[in-house]
């Protein structure tokens, strides 16, 4: 298959391993990033998987999957802080901003296109034709819907693209450990939980913002799944200066009066350990729990990838993976099939079950935490 004119619509990690290896392939692209300051800085720890490995050794990052922190055991509070059982599963976490950052590092600058908001793509009998927001058109020969849970891109081929949201939030906290009182070291160097009726917390350590993993150096990840009631989503996202969030609620929004709300609350409802980790955060931010399945993933001149295509559940610790898995099944089509169309095909046939597999099984997971 020839080079092709390559458009990618989102800049976050899926964006960008699609910009990278597509690039490296011969092909012509562009990356629009809706956010005009990017996105690097927006995330806090993960748990690396199989094809986050493969695609971070196919561009040249595979170094950063060995920055990280190896949290030695598993551990299951008690209400009143002692410790209810002790697994001896060590695991990795590594940082979701350093693996952006260095990521990106690796795109070619005039590639990445931040403030470009697209409103639409038009499937026309030559191709499909980009219109942003400022009215501006372009026509590529693939666009590729990277654009996340707020995705403009799933209803070229999806009448339904509706996220759904499943009935909680997940409050979350990312501080240096140094901030953490003695009270809560029990948390470092170790993946803990607490669960039971209506109450999720877990935590484990992540390296710093440069990919600091010297002690002292790194951060403490807290994540806090709460019910809440899907006519409470509006007040859920509305920021200290009234400003109303479609998904969620940024570091830095949230009111002193509800900060002091959560602090109050964990110290009522969870083990002291926890209550203390999150007494530390200043700057909370609450991300809505939902769920989409597209029920296509390609039109003639289209593909999603990520959480444009499966909202995947973050009990899964598999969004990141998944995004990896959807570029190399689409690049590897686009490299061997003679035809844009037979590739695509190809990808979807590939992906669709994988994708409904990963969901269904982040939402069996839910339902049992909550």
């Amino acid at each position: 298959m020839k080079p092709l004119r390559i458009r990618i619509v989102g800049g976050s990690l899926a964006g960008l391993f699609a910009g990278i290896v597509l690039q490296r392939d011969g092909h012509d692209v562009k990356i629009y990033e809706r956010s005009s300051s990017g996105l690097a800085g927006r995330g806090a720890g993960l748990v690396g998987q199989r094809d986050l490995f493969r695609i971070l050794r196919f561009i040249g990052c595979d170094h950063v999957a060995r920055v990280g922190v190896t949290a030695r055991e598993r551990i299951y509070f008690n209400r009143d802080g002692s410790v209810a059982e002790r697994l001896a599963t060590p695991q990795m976490q590594i940082s979701w901003d350093f693996l952006y950052e260095t990521v990106a590092s690796h795109l070619a600058p005039e590639t990445y296109v931040t403030g470009r908001r697209i409103d639409d793509v038009v499937e026309e009998p030559d191709g499909p034709k980009l219109t942003f927001a400022d009215g501006k058109p372009e026509h590529a020969d693939l666009v590729i819907g990277a654009d996340g849970l707020g995705s403009v891109m799933r209803g070229v081929m999806n009448p339904d693209q509706s996220n759904k949201f499943a009935g909680y939030v997940a409050w979350r906290g990312l501080v240096p450990e140094t901030a953490l009182p003695d009270a809560a070291s029990i948390l470092l160097d170790r993946f803990a939980f607490y669960v039971t009726s209506g109450i999720h917390v877990l935590g484990y350590l992540v390296p710093g913002p440069q990919g600091g993993i010297d002690k002292g150096k790194r951060r403490y990840n807290w994540v806090w799944y709460r019910p809440v009631a899907a006519v409470d989503l509006g007040r859920q996202f509305t920021g200290a200066d009234g400003r109303v969030f479609d998904y969620s609620l940024p570091r830095g929004a949230l009111s002193d009066e509800r900060r002091q709300a959560m602090r109050d609350d964990a110290f009522s409802m969870l083990p002291p350990p926890f209550a203390l980790a999150i007494e530390t955060e200043n700057q909370p931010s609450i991300q809505g729990i939902f769920d989409f399945e597209a029920a296509k993933l390609v039109s003639p001149h289209v593909a999603l990838i990520g959480d444009a295509a499966f909202v995947v559940r973050p009990h899964t610790a598999m969004g990141v993976s998944k995004a990896a898995g959807d570029v190399l099944a689409l690049t590897q089509a686009l490299r061997e099939a003679p035809t844009l169309a037979q590739a695509l095909t190809r990808y979807e046939n590939e992906r669709l079950p994988v994708g409904r597999e990963i969901a269904t099984y982040g939402q069996r997971l839910g339902a049992s935490a909550l």
